[in-house]
């Protein structure tokens, strides 16, 4: 069987070639830009985290196991990930910001509707979102995992990240219904 050019990049830079390791940061730098800010809101956190992702991931290289196309990219968004959780806990309030009971309840609406809405408009919306909500809203819809898995990766209480999730979603149909009453006001 011919090998793919993931596993082809993936021998380069086991080899530690500058010239496979720049290829792989072309490859692979956007896609993992945009993982990281849809949980890290600072443009100069985004830019230290993936700084220390790319690190980790040069001394790792080692420990990647391939397991068929798409796994590099899998494996790299999971230490952007884990790279991203671990800023946003050495901040040191998040454990209090995502535990805050006393923000009132944001009645529970339809699901969000994202039609019509540019990709980067939505993001700039998540990104918007108050940390906590953020980061168990990222968690559970794009990194698939249950509230159970979310509670103790962050260290809360499972019904605390099911209400986070919850107020998040609530609170991003908000913003999308505003985003468009203000759209369809520019065109009226």
């Amino acid at each position: 069987m011919e090998e793919t050019k993931e596993q082809i990049l993936i021998k380069h830079l086991l080899n530690k070639e500058e010239a496979a390791w720049k290829e792989f940061f072309g490859a692979y730098s956007r896609n993992l830009t945009y993982v990281c800010s849809r949980y890290i809101a600072e443009r100069e956190d985004v830019h230290d985290v993936l700084q220390n992702s790319f690190i980790k991931m040069f001394r790792s290289i080692e420990s990647f196991e391939y397991r068929g196309n798409g796994s590099l990219k899998a494996w790299l968004t999971r230490i952007v990930v884990n790279e991203s959780l671990k800023h946003i806990r050495q901040k040191g309030d998040f454990k209090s910001a995502v535990e805050v009971e006393e923000i009132p309840d944001i009645p529970n609406e339809e699901e969000p509707d994202f039609e019509e809405i540019p990709k980067e408009d939505i993001m700039n919306m998540i990104r918007s979102l108050p940390d906590g909500y953020r980061t168990v809203f990222n968690l559970y819809v794009f990194e698939k995992k249950s509230h159970k898995e979310i509670a103790a990766i962050l260290g809360i209480a499972e019904n605390s990240s099911a209400s986070q999730f919850h107020r998040g979603k609530a609170l991003l149909s908000q913003k999308i219904k505003e985003f468009k009453m203000s759209k369809k006001a520019q065109y009226e």
